[in-house]
């Protein structure tokens, strides 16, 4: 007979090790928040210009931005290189080792290197940085020590030294690698408000996300066109226009003139509404009841746009006009959710 998952974690795990645990939890991040806070102010210090210069050179890197080391700050490395990438900064991640074999050739004399190692004297490391600054890279090293080989080799060095490891033994790299990660995205940072970074930039980074859905989805990749737009000229008779609203299928239909231009618009919700005055639909024309000067959008506006303008007004359906004002589609809110958009 099995023991219930509960009671066997409970004798397992009692109270005092369940306190342990929440006090080393406690500890450790205590620990990595005071080595970011010692690194910020480190980098403030007046006279240290090390971060300023690290930025210029990146600013200046025609090339992309080379992100390397080995083991832990190799994870580090990575994640650096894809945050760059991902904020309008080209960059990519080369491992020491395969560097040494090969992949050296994915360095160019234009790109700038950023060389972590946490000792400053990683021997994988120290093998390709004399040949990548033969080529003419300019380097960045982010060790704990000004006096390390690597620190002795950069042309900007970003010293991420921290007074303890928050492993008990102060040997496994805790706080060491918060602490290069945080300065690593503060270099991300930096670097995209330098460049004037903006929302629909980062979108077309991420064209697979929410954000990249919102900013880069356009009026015309979800409206209507054609024979799907519900139309009707102005001379019809209210009967008429409802047969179009109901073969559409867009609850409403536009009201447009000779040179089809909308110049009106009747929904749903305004059939609604005529059936409580009990009016007689077979004397109405479509003129008499629709409403004047609808909403409209343009095609080439963010779709997004088009939500905000149906959220101010309470509407669910837009006309989308093109630059002469003829109608060229329509647009319904189920149109922007299925597109995700929403």
């Amino acid at each position: 007979m099995s023991v219930p998952y509960e009671k066997s974690l409970s004798k397992a795990f009692d109270a005092d090790r369940a306190q342990r645990a929440l006090e080393m939890a406690q500890s450790t991040l205590r620990i990595e928040a005071d080595a970011i806070l010692a690194l910020m102010e480190r980098i403030a210090v007046p006279g240290n210009d090390s971060f300023a210069r690290a930025i210029a050179l990146l600013l200046g890197c025609t090339g992309r931005v080379v992100v390397s080391g080995i083991g832990k700050s190799g994870h580090i490395a990575r994640k650096i290189s894809a945050t760059l990438a991902s904020t309008g900064t080209p960059a990519l991640f080369v491992h020491p080792a395969e560097a040494a074999h090969g992949d050296l050739g994915m360095i160019t004399e234009n790109d700038a290197f950023i060389a972590i190692s946490n000792s400053g004297e990683t021997a994988e490391l120290m093998s390709i940085v004399p040949i990548i600054k033969r080529m003419g890279a300019k380097m960045i090293a982010m060790t704990s020590d000004d006096a390390s080989s690597l620190a002795q080799l950069a042309n900007v060095h970003l010293n991420t030294a921290v007074d303890k490891e928050a492993c008990p033994l102060n040997l496994a790299p805790t706080a060491s690698t918060t602490a290069t990660l945080a300065l690593g995205d503060a270099l991300a940072v930096a670097l995209l408000d330098a460049r004037g970074f903006r929302e629909e930039d980062f979108a077309r980074s991420h064209p697979g996300g929410a954000l990249g859905r919102r900013l880069l989805t356009h009026v015309r990749d979800v409206m209507r066109t054609g024979d799907a737009i519900p139309k009707v000229a102005r001379t019809v008779s209210l009967n008429a226009a409802l047969l179009e609203i109901t073969r559409k299928g867009m609850a409403m239909t536009a009201i447009v003139d000779d040179a089809d231009r909308p110049v009106g618009v009747f929904t749903d919700g305004d059939l609604r509404r005529l059936i409580e005055k009990a009016q007689d639909f077979n004397r109405l024309s479509i003129a008499e009841v629709m409403h004047a000067n609808p909403r409209t959008v343009g095609p080439d506006q963010l779709a997004v746009e088009a939500v905000e303008l149906m959220e101010q007004h309470r509407i669910n359906q837009l006309l989308v006009v093109d630059g002469d004002g003829r109608l060229a589609g329509a647009l319904h809110i189920h149109d922007l959710t299925r597109a995700k958009v929403i």
